[in-house]
């Protein structure tokens, strides 16, 4: 079965990171470029809207654990193993928050559940790329203040 994992450090202390994946406001400045709806709390459904994908996309949260993780399903379209909690098919995403010695934060996006077809593959390669783009984003806007989705897909 295709999964992935992509890393990246973040020079802020983890609860800083985690409230900016967690906090809809805030996710909604950096990523989701129509809107976030819904803390990310354990047992919560979200919800996720992107300008470039337009329709919002529910987000089920199965864990959230401040300051060190987020692991939640959502629809993944064609490809996936099993369907999610509401019998979409689904994918599981889990963010891992670890805070360094030096104060920078170690963040891990992995996502699983695929089939092992070609249309999954192709999927999988997609929102790979797409957590790539998230972790970028979320770096650039707590670093910097700077969104970098902003026209990126218009």
């Amino acid at each position: 079965m295709p999964d992935f994992t992509i890393t990246g450090h973040i020079t802020k202390p983890a609860t800083e990171v985690f409230e900016a994946v967690a906090d809809p406001a805030i996710m909604s400045r950096y990523f989701t470029t129509g809107g976030a709806v819904g803390r990310m709390e354990t047992g919560s459904t979200v919800s996720w809207d992107f300008k470039d994908f337009p329709g919002a996309f529910p987000v089920q949260v199965l864990e959230a654990s401040a300051p060190n993780r987020i692991r939640f399903t959502w629809g993944a379209g064609e490809g996936t193993v099993e369907p999610g909690p509401d019998g979409a098919s689904s994918t599981t995403v889990q963010f891992d928050f670890e805070e360094l010695e030096d104060g920078r934060t170690r963040v891990r996006i992995s996502e699983s559940g695929w089939n092992d077809t070609p249309a999954a593959l192709k999927a999988s390669y997609g929102n790979c790329e797409g957590w790539t783009q998230m972790l970028c984003s979320l770096k650039a806007w707590l670093e910097h203040g700077i969104v970098l989705r902003e026209g990126f897909y218009e």
